[in-house]
């Protein structure tokens, strides 16, 4: 008998799990090519109708997505709380960051928001530009593609640093013709238990924070947002893999979103070449990760 039982639940991962991969596979093959053709014409000449339109493309595509997650996966529980003083909708501006633990985080991040944030971009680095298809639709759908030059490179060039300031200052400018979700993992890797142990991160759950993404963010866009957003994710029987979230192995998520307010002194410093500002704002945004490290553990808590 358990031997029958094994079979039939291996079929039955093996079947959802061919169902999930054609259907998005399927999905990208319709969606994409649109998607493309509609881009090429911005070569010629720019049109927020056609931005609009493959937004609302990207959109669909996130919808069978989401769509499997609700009916492949209908043993999933999702624990979603927002904060009362934080007012989502599809045609607002926002700065988002968020704790980073598995390849599924993103999923989560698009599972949550497709009907209550514009779409959500996030900082690529340029050299992306060459992957066939997945480096165009970036650049097509306005997510900020960065030439980061090195620090050996910019001791030879000096140049290079205001050049890649420029770069990012542009990328980010261009959100603004539109409703945006720019999202920002601080922590710059996935969680492990071994990248905490060699960072002796002082959070329990959490990576050190890399404030200088979000300084640039802030600087470039944070008289024009809505909110900045800080989203938790957790995962309560641990961080899975990308098939095992597609396979129904995961049967609990908790996600957290509240508003982080913004000071005054933040807009306007110069977190490259102040050093002063620079302290003060890893200091705040250290606060702001330990403020989060203990809803992480009340969260975890709540699954005990």
């Amino acid at each position: 008998m358990a031997t029958a039982n094994k079979k039939a639940s291996l079929l039955q991962k093996v079947s959802k799990g061919l169902t999930v991969s054609s259907v998005i596979t399927g999905s990208t093959f319709f969606h994409g090519p649109p998607v493309l053709a509609l881009g090429l014409t911005k070569l010629f000449k720019q049109s927020a109708k056609v931005d609009e339109t493959n937004i609302q493309i990207t959109n669909s595509w996130l919808g069978v997505n989401n769509w499997l997650i609700d009916h492949v996966l209908p043993n999933l529980q999702w624990d979603i709380s927002i904060d009362e003083q934080l007012d989502l909708n599809l045609q607002g501006r926002y700065l988002m960051m968020c704790n980073h633990q598995s390849w599924v985080d993103t999923t989560v991040n698009q599972y949550f928001g497709l009907t209550r944030m514009p779409l959500t971009r996030f900082f690529t680095k340029w050299e992306l530009i060459f992957i066939p298809f997945v480096g165009q639709a970036f650049k097509i759908l306005g997510f900020p593609m960065m030439k980061r030059h090195s620090k050996e490179q910019i001791a030879k060039n000096p140049e290079l640093k205001s050049r890649d300031m420029l770069e990012a200052r542009k990328a980010c400018e261009q959100l603004l013709s539109q409703p945006f979700t720019l999202l920002n993992y601080l922590e710059g890797t996935r969680f492990t238990a071994e990248k905490h142990a060699a960072q002796q991160s002082p959070f329990q759950n959490l990576l050190k924070p890399k404030a200088g993404g979000l300084a640039l963010a802030l600087s470039i866009l944070g008289d024009q947002i809505d909110a900045l957003v800080d989203m938790t994710i957790v995962y309560p029987d641990g961080a899975p893999g990308y098939g095992e979230f597609w396979l129904g192995d995961v049967s609990r998520i908790a996600v957290d979103l509240r508003k982080i307010e913004i000071p005054d002194w933040v807009l306007g410093g110069n977190y490259e070449d102040d050093p002063v500002y620079r302290e003060r704002f890893q200091k705040w945004v250290d606060q702001i990760w330990t403020e989060k490290d203990q809803l992480i553990s009340q969260m975890k808590a709540k699954y005990n």
